[in-house]
């Protein structure tokens, strides 16, 4: 469910509405991604001309009208194509300069500039007089409420371009509307009334009406520029202009053209119109980047990571998964890269959020499982070894203390002597009690006394010591464990004489020596026993004791490394198995 959720993520922020911190999230990224990329080689389809503080020096601000009217038509007879003007003349000035710049706007390839208000305000901006914009339906056009237009005398311009601005909730610009919808008439943007004006080639079918993501390819540098002065002063040749679409604005601080842009926090606005221009000509020319996928790219590969953790999840570690997944969201980062050029609308973040998802949320609840499971190994593990054991183990600087190793250990297997006989003449539910309490007398002293419960025989048990932690008085352990034992079976064979019941008797053979101890089976099932000659010999000494009449039969492996307990030699015998008589033993009963 923790992947549906992280999948249905990526789903949600490609094509839901892009707001609140995905939003944030991916408008952040895309910006990193911008500032990464270096600036492209020049532009030499556009001239920016910038009334920039170098200007300013040799011709003060405000500028006469005359000037700026000078300025453009120098521009134009070296051979500009067109001229747009990135500064707003909302009140007449000089009189002369004001009546050339009204000619030039109304009969020349010169695209004046007017502001739209994107802002509800409450008493809308109406400033001068609107000019330009065709009758129409709103179809993709952006709303505006208000504007600041030129004065009366440019309202005859045949060319206008809109300047106004729409930021991002954080004051950064990085989508401009194409077309603005005020009053029932649609108006371009500074760059797209340039393009149709004056580009000499029609706009290609499909171009975007409404907010236009900024196309930051490049930055200042990339673009041929030079300053106004410059201009006046005839310092530019006409090789410099011809053929140019040309940007007139200011870059100057004292002039405050400047807004928060992915570029900086400080950029010309004069840059964001040549971006704009810059990125119209690419896809007028066929040379924009194409479009790709980007949406479904960023499905297939969260569908991909959802269903690499999905498998690994319960094969490795929790800090393995935590690996994997930063790994993806490193592989997402450098696959979202280039795919941002191709595609504007994508959520780059989309997959980064469902990653996170991953690493917050299904890491630690299959920590959690895995942890319950554990719980439930240990507790199943402590039924077949003592508890002091398992947290040994647990404690232990061992990465796989269950690895079949060589080990010294000593042996104890217990049988119950006639158990057919005793269970043949018995209701099932009597036999099976018989059993189980049978076995609980062997089982309790085996664990009480550290040792390692091998396998039940049915009824009877395998059991050692000195493995899987080795212990230097594993043979006197086992040794009070078959002790136990016998105490056990005999109060109980006691309670089973009252009753009316045959008596019960328990075979204990022990043996001590070399084994090789691990987890042994295969990928299907597997079991943790010890295996050797001693195993072997512990087996047959306890058939030995039907022999005898004495309850437990030792070894001379035990007797040899036992040091708190004293035997009664019974003789040799020859044991199936052995080429040669062996020593049998039976351990004293302390006083």
């Amino acid at each position: 469910m923790i992947a549906v959720a992280a999948l249905l993520l990526t789903v949600w922020s490609q094509w839901g509405p892009a707001t609140g911190s995905i939003r944030f999230a991916d408008e952040w990224l895309r910006d990193r991604y911008i500032a990464l990329r270096p600036a492209e080689a020049k532009d030499h389809r556009i001239l920016v001309v910038d009334i920039g503080e170098s200007s300013l020096v040799r011709h003060p601000w405000p500028w006469k009208r005359d000037l700026l009217a000078t300025v453009v038509e120098k521009l134009l007879a070296q051979g500009a194509r067109g001229v747009a003007l990135d500064i707003l003349q909302e009140k007449p000035a000089d009189a002369g300069g004001d009546a050339r710049l009204a000619v030039l706007a109304a009969h020349a390839p010169l695209v004046v500039p007017q502001l739209f208000d994107f802002t509800l305000q409450p008493a809308p901006l109406r400033v001068g007089r609107l000019a330009g914009g065709v009758a129409g339906p709103q179809g993709g056009a952006v709303p505006a409420h208000g504007y600041i237009a030129n004065h009366e005398g440019l309202a005859g311009a045949t060319h206008v371009g809109n300047i106004g601005i729409r930021p991002d909730a954080d004051g950064t610009l990085r989508r401009v509307p194409m077309y603005t919808w005020f009053e029932g008439r649609r108006y371009p943007t500074l760059a797209r009334a340039l393009l149709d004006c004056c580009s000499g080639r029609p706009a290609p079918d499909g171009l975007p009406e409404g907010m236009l993501r900024v196309p930051f390819h490049s930055d200042w540098s990339a673009f041929t520029g030079a300053e106004a002065a410059d201009v006046l002063e005839d310092k530019l040749s006409d090789a410099d202009v011809a053929g140019k679409l040309v940007l007139v604005g200011s870059s100057a601080l004292s002039i405050g053209d400047r807004i928060s842009t992915p570029l900086g926090s400080s950029t010309a606005g004069l840059m964001v119109h040549a971006a704009v221009l810059d990125g119209l000509l690419d896809m007028q020319a066929g040379t924009a980047p194409a479009p790709w996928p980007g949406r479904a790219l960023a499905l297939l590969f969260c569908l991909g990571v959802t269903l690499l953790v999905s498998y690994t999840l319960p094969r490795l570690s929790a800090a393995g998964n935590m690996l994997l997944l930063a790994g993806s969201s490193l592989a997402w980062l450098a696959l979202a890269f280039p795919v941002s050029l191709h595609d504007p609308a994508f959520s780059t973040a989309g997959p980064l959020l469902s990653i996170a998802l991953l690493m917050v949320v299904a890491v630690p609840f299959q920590w959690q499982l895995a942890q319950r499971k554990s719980r439930q190994l240990l507790s199943t593990l402590r039924q077949y070894v003592a508890g002091e054991v398992v947290d040994e183990l647990l404690r232990s600087e061992n990465l796989d203390p269950l690895t079949p190793k060589q080990v010294e250990v000593t042996t104890l297997i217990a049988d119950m002597e006639g158990y057919t006989t005793q269970v043949e003449s018995l209701p099932v539910e009597q036999a099976a009690w018989l059993t189980t309490t049978f076995l609980d007398c062997l089982t309790r002293p085996v664990l009480e006394q550290r040792g390692t419960l091998d396998k039940y025989t049915g009824d009877g048990l395998v059991a050692f010591w000195g493995a899987p932690l080795p212990n230097p008085e594993h043979a006197d352990l086992a040794l009070d464990a078959a002790l136990r034992i016998v105490g056990e079976v005999r109060q109980m064979s006691a309670r089973l004489e009252r009753n009316g019941q045959k008596p019960l008797r328990v075979r204990i053979g022990i043996e001590s020596g070399t084994a090789m101890a691990g987890d042994y089976g295969t990928a299907f099932r597997s079991i943790y026993t010890a295996v050797g000659d001693s195993v072997n010999t512990a087996s047959r000494l306890e058939q030995a004791a039907r022999d005898f009449p004495h309850d437990i039969i030792v070894g001379e492996g035990t007797v040899a490394r036992a040091r708190r307990h004293s035997f009664t030699l019974l003789g040799e015998q020859l044991l199936r198995g052995k080429e040669k008589p062996v020593k049998l033993y039976t351990v004293q009963v302390p006083a």
